[in-house]
């Protein structure tokens, strides 16, 4: 697997992690010149001290004097050095943190482009908590991992091996004894990998899982608090905390005694540089200076490998944190064709099942029925028995396991579910809405649509009633998912928002059940009125909403037990009949 893959990096991101290394080596080696020119310098003096000739290098093979040169012109060449040395100090910056840190942006917005096109079981499969870590905190890991470890890494291996190569041309036996440590190193973190990475993806498991274990807090507080249960819940948090605590002090011990076990093996170099090289120079095969010089690129050429090591668990936690990403990448997606020409817009189910996993239950087996164009379907039957699948299924936001749903002759599933749900306007019984104005929320049914339009929209839902009480009208702020709203305000909004869209096929999934009975019969007759012509699907369980209906489709069990008009059903003495029977007797219950 490519690093690319390894780390889930986008081609722009790749280059700028090669740039990032590229510019750490020239960094390095240009700190290595500094030390080239002390050496150089040491040389000339002992030479001029001791009468003796010393080896200069290539200066001395150009017959370059180093103490010839004035001290202005040393001043100059420090000068020139230190430009060069910043200029080269923040190209790396740049590189490696100012440029690669849009690789996150890169990647969260791939990831979110992704979400936006897999299909709604997908996220049946998972946790909103899981997603939200994976958006978050794993872009977050692999961001530093690439930005601090990958670049000041590979720029530590191509310093390495450039600085061998130079060294290798002073004394061999000095380089082999101040360069082996390094490698070595490496090799010891690399080896145990494979050990430390369950470790690493244990933790990261025991975060995820105390994380959703308290988003799952915030969201079911009120019925938490409701049945006093906030001393059991708690434990279960506290538990849970305990676990990823532990979870991660093991991780980190374990890290902990492999990373500062290879810096001690690194640090081995130096000691094995002075040894050899006081031996060496006892026995008059090697001078001093070639010493001193290789005890100054030692003391230099570690630093690297050092911030490199101690951030190198952050590189294998990464390797947990990208296959999360990449496991987005792999899932299929609900893909599909953009060409759409439906001839008129009957929604026809025809023999359709379906199940939540492959081989699974099936929720719904051998549907069929055809809801009409400028008709009002209704689906009705128990709790449980399919309703909703059937509503879902008509616009493609699940796929069929087995038969077939059209819409105007053509097949959902050959067309791509952005364009099909064009056709769609939608209702669902959890209304979502957003941190936002009244007038935006409506509006997010049409984002083109004008002010009167979406006026209009919200008076035939029946808004004007309550936003009329609020302190900046259309223009109030209604809180995180309509906070400030009742069910009922909240559910006249997301049914505005479909009247506004105006599509030719409307999913109407309890749309009126948190309505009182005026605003019922109100927004009934509005739906009556501007619903004409179109193909409208709806599902309720108060049998009063669908008896004006043209069709009614019963299921029980997730299948099709009874169809026709509502005066044919309560003529068949079927389930239906027993449904409006049963809830007549209970309109007159009272307390």
């Amino acid at each position: 697997m490519s690093v690319k893959e390894k780390y889930a990096l986008t081609d722009e991101g790749m280059r700028n992690v090669c740039l990032g290394a590229i510019w750490t080596t020239v960094t390095n080696l240009v700190v290595f010149a500094g030390i080239g020119f002390v050496f150089t310098i040491m040389s000339a003096l002992v030479s001029r001290l001791t009468g003796s000739a010393v080896e200069l290098g290539p200066w001395g093979m150009l017959g370059f004097d180093p103490l010839a040169v004035p001290v202005v012109g040393w001043f100059a060449i420090l000068a020139v050095y230190l430009a060069v040395l910043f200029i080269c100090e923040r190209l790396q910056y740049y590189y490696q943190y100012g440029v690669i840190y849009k690789e996150s942006g890169r990647q969260r917005i791939a990831l979110a482009e992704r979400l936006r096109r897999l299909p709604l079981s997908f996220f049946g499969r998972r946790d909103l908590a899981d997603l939200t870590e994976t958006l978050m905190t794993d872009v977050k890991t692999t961001e530093h991992a690439y930005s601090h470890v990958l670049p000041e890494l590979y720029g530590a291996y191509a310093t390495m091996a450039i600085a061998l190569v130079c060294l290798l041309t002073f004394d061999w036996r000095l380089a082999v004894a101040s360069m082996w440590s390094g490698p070595v190193a490496l090799l010891l973190l690399f080896g145990v990998r494979s050990k430390l990475q369950p470790l690493m993806r244990a933790t990261r498991l025991a975060g995820l899982k105390t994380s959703e274990l308290i988003q799952e807090a915030l969201e079911c507080v009120r019925e938490v608090r409701a049945t006093n249960q906030e001393e059991r819940y708690l434990a279960r948090v506290y538990e849970s905390v305990d676990a990823a605590e532990h979870s991660a002090v093991r991780s980190e011990l374990a890290c902990g005694i492999c990373v500062n076990g290879a810096q001690v093996v690194l640090r081995l170099g130096f000691a094995t540089t002075l040894l050899v090289g006081a031996a060496f120079v006892l026995e008059g095969t090697c001078d001093f200076l070639t010493l001193f010089c290789f005890l100054l690129v030692v003391s230099r050429i570690y630093a690297p490998f050092d911030q490199a090591l101690m951030l190198i668990a952050e590189l294998f936690s990464a390797r947990t944190a990208s296959a999360r990403m990449r496991s987005f990448f792999e899932e299929p997606l609900a893909e599909g064709g953009k060409a759409y020409a439906p001839v008129g817009h009957d929604v026809v189910f025809e023999h359709v099942g379906f199940s939540y996993e492959k081989g699974g239950e099936k929720v719904l087996e051998d549907v069929s029925f055809t809801a009409r164009e400028g008709e009002v379907t209704a689906l009705v039957g128990p709790s449980g028995s399919g309703k909703s699948t059937c509503a879902r299924l008509s616009c493609r936001l699940w796929d069929a396991s087995a038969g077939r749903v059209t819409v105007g002759g053509v097949d959902v599933a050959n067309v791509d579910p952005e364009v099909l749900l064009g056709d769609f306007s939608v209702v669902f019984q959890g209304v979502t809405l957003f941190d936002d104005t009244v007038m935006e929320n409506i509006r997010l049914g049409r984002r083109g649509a004008t002010d009167e339009e979406v006026l209009a929209a919200a008076r035939a839902a029946n808004c004007d009633e309550f936003v009329s009480r609020m302190p900046d009208g259309y223009a109030t702020m209604i809180g995180e998912n309509g906070a400030r709203l009742s069910g009922g305000e909240r559910q006249r909004i997301s049914i505005a928002r479909a009247l506004l869209k105006n599509a030719p096929v409307v999913l109407l999934d309890e749309a009126t059940a948190s309505l009182d009975v005026e605003n019922e019969t109100q927004v009934q007759e509005a739906l009556s009125r501007l619903l004409a012509g179109k193909t409208v699907i709806v599902i309720a369980h108060r049998m009063r909403t669908v008896m004006s209906a043209d069709r009614v489709v019963v299921l029980d069990n997730g299948c099709v037990v009874e169809q026709g008009s509502p005066a044919e059903l309560i003529a068949a003495d079927g389930l239906f009949a027993r449904m409006v029977h049963l809830q007549a007797e209970s309109s007159s219950w009272a307390l």
